[in-house]
């Protein structure tokens, strides 16, 4: 599929961007917090630990995703009919045919992970398998083959994994800002408590920013992925559907963690919602209701 194929290169690009424009501005406030900190051990830490941290996430989040939601690996004699759709999809797309596991879980749910389109990943609940017919799974399937193609899996592991990192800078020089530390020579005079002022709001901002960052790209690799998946099936309603049955029940999940519910096809935290434009910011998903009418508005 030339559509998939085409936003895969975009997104090559987009996380090579990201990762260099990320790790400046890891290093900026590295230089910012050491400086107000008089320590370089600061700097020197947090270059150590988005590289550390860069390589681990590239080579091993998808075996930490799935050993947090008790994931287990299927073979084609388990779930033949599973293994046919996944099959004919990736025949379709051009992909190799990924792991697929099942997930332990009653509610509704899918993702996809890994490093690539050879080492991926296609995660089920048993609720999805129990309440989604055919043509639904179906739908489902192809927007997650579609993250695979478009390797959106890579974009927002980094992103995630980058976010987290300046998270964890802006806490650890709040903490250390509290509890006493500045440059001693800048402390009693009016320039230095305005560079410190500055060095605490970057704090509490820059880890907002970058969740925003990271909410904003996932929202819109949905809505690609779900256009995708629905060229690759040529049936949008299949998903449209899907995703109906998905949202409405409310089933909670017993096991979710907030860094990594965005990379299901719809948010695993359950409940009303409301859509107004600043809960919209901090979403990890686009509204159903929006996802459902492009599907159905889309010409295939």
């Amino acid at each position: 599929m030339a559509s998939i194929y085409a936003q895969a290169d975009s997104n090559v690009r987009k996380t090579w961007l990201l990762m260099a424009g990320f790790f400046v501005f890891i290093v900026l406030l590295g230089w910012i917090f050491s400086y107000l900190l008089d320590s370089s051990a600061i700097l020197y830490f947090a270059v150590f630990l988005s590289v550390a941290m860069s390589f681990g996430s590239y080579w091993y989040s998808d075996k930490i995703v799935l050993s947090m939601y008790r994931a287990q690996p299927i073979e084609k004699k388990d779930n033949p009919e599973l293994y046919r759709i996944v099959e004919n999809l990736c025949i379709t797309a051009g992909l190799p045919v990924p792991k697929i596991y099942i997930i332990p879980e009653i509610q509704p749910n899918a993702f996809a992970t890994g490093r690539n389109a050879r080492h991926a990943v296609v995660a089920v609940t048993q609720g999805i398998l129990q309440r989604l017919n055919k043509t639904e799974l179906q739908g489902v399937l192809a927007h997650e083959m579609s993250h695979i193609g478009n390797k959106d899996m890579l974009l927002a592991t980094v992103v995630a994994i980058l976010a987290g990192i300046i998270a964890m800078l802006a806490n650890m020089f709040l903490r250390v800002s509290f509890w006493g530390g500045g440059r001693r020579d800048d402390r009693d005079n009016k320039a230095g408590a305005v560079l410190m002022l500055l060095g605490i709001a970057a704090a509490i901002l820059a880890p907002i920013a970058a969740t925003l960052v990271q909410l904003a790209i996932s929202r819109k690799r949905e809505f690609l992925a779900d256009a995708d998946g629905a060229l690759l099936t040529r049936y949008p309603e299949g998903l449209a559907s899907a995703l109906e049955k998905i949202s409405s029940d409310q089933t909670p999940m017993r096991v979710t963690n907030s860094a990594t519910c965005s990379l299901f096809i719809d948010s695993p935290y359950k409940g009303k919602q409301k859509t107004n434009w600043f809960v919209k910011l901090f979403m990890t998903h686009p509204p159903i209701k929006e996802r459902i009418k492009a599907l159905r508005d889309m010409q295939v």
